[in-house]
């Protein structure tokens, strides 16, 4: 199981609750915690100590004698803690967002933010609305890919629950260019939201050269998901943010190459405007030129960059980066020049 496990389960419980009016019994918030988490096996005296430590942390849960028997559920000032309040400015922040997370319609995470929204606007005083509005109107989100994963909600829900789990994932993938999907087992860590597609970065378990092993696997191309009963441990050296870092775009390296172009003095403004990397290093050149530095786990995250550049931007090394651009540079002329 994770290791915050605790901290999962106590979470979940607060949902159960949540739900019911009239409180669970103890047996009934154990029965939905292991249906819910997918828990093979769960002791009510462990349910009580996540009680337990809810209520000492200052979350307010009753417990009282019913026909039933003995029952738990919030409290008034329990249900009164998720009481929200917003002012204009923070609302024109979460829109923002909102607008941001399009791609991710039809997934558990776009309907949360449309719930959230939609208790706001439900609490809010109309000035505020009204105030809101009136600035919205003058601040657009824009270059957002208009994408559906509606498709893929129960095989991103079987993700999330294994991710939260540490289990193992059996999916059916289909690779682009394959004749049918292939048959995996994964260990994923995480789930991320690049240029308007959702990836699961995962290890591969038949994999074992440790370089290959973790892998980006796009979730349109997921046709199912079921999780095992076979649980994995995270390295201890993995963090899902300093590995994304490692690279430009959403390809997957254990050791990220280091490139090299030259970008002329007329195209340079535009690199310095819109850095290719965070960690990228610019060096000024007599002539106005600059010599970009940067590091990607692929040579296909720099050739489009700098084919979009055209004339205005060469690469000086690696070499095999350098051929690459100059093939298809050739490819490019020989579709031009038959005409």
């Amino acid at each position: 199981m994770a290791r915050n496990e605790q901290l999962i389960r106590q979470h979940k419980i607060l949902q159960i609750l949540e739900r019911y009016r009239y409180g669970r019994l103890l047996d009934e918030v154990r029965d939905d915690l292991v249906d819910e988490l997918g828990l093979t096996s769960l002791h009510t005296r462990t349910v009580r100590r996540d009680i337990e430590s809810l209520q000492a942390a200052g979350v307010d849960i009753d417990v009282h004698d019913s026909q039933r028997g003995r029952v738990w559920k919030l409290g008034a000032s329990g249900r009164g803690t998720y009481k929200i309040s917003a002012s204009a400015t923070e609302l024109i922040a979460l829109s923002i967002g909102r607008d941001l997370l399009l791609p991710m319609a039809g997934t558990p995470f776009w309907i949360g933010i449309e719930s959230f929204w939609s208790k706001i606007r439900e609490q809010l005083p109309d000035p505020i609305w009204e105030h809101y509005k009136k600035y919205r109107q003058v601040l657009h989100v824009s270059g957002i890919t208009t994408k559906s994963y509606q498709k893929q909600e129960g095989v991103l829900k079987t993700i999330n629950r294994a991710i939260r789990q540490h289990r193992v994932t059996k999916i059916s993938y289909q690779t682009l260019g394959a004749p049918s999907a292939k048959v995996r087992e994964i260990e994923p860590y995480g789930v991320v939201l690049h240029q308007s597609s959702i990836y699961i970065v995962a290890a591969a378990v038949e994999e074992e050269d440790p370089a290959q092993k973790i892998r980006h696997w796009k979730l349109d191309r997921f046709t199912k998901a079921e999780t095992l009963d076979l649980y994995f441990k995270v390295p201890e050296d993995f963090d899902l943010e300093t590995h994304l870092a490692q690279s430009m775009g959403i390809f997957a390296s254990d050791k990220p190459k280091n490139f090299k172009i030259r970008i002329s003095s007329f195209a340079a403004a535009w690199v310095l405007e819109d850095p290719w990397h965070a960690e990228q290093i610019v060096t000024p050149q007599k002539d106005g030129s600059i010599i970009l530095s940067v590091k990607a786990a692929h040579e296909l995250e720099i050739i489009p960059r700098v084919l979009a550049l055209g004339a205005e931007a060469e690469v000086i090394s690696p070499a095999s980066c350098r051929k690459a651009v100059a093939e298809r540079v050739a490819q490019m002329a020989k579709i031009y020049n038959d005409d």
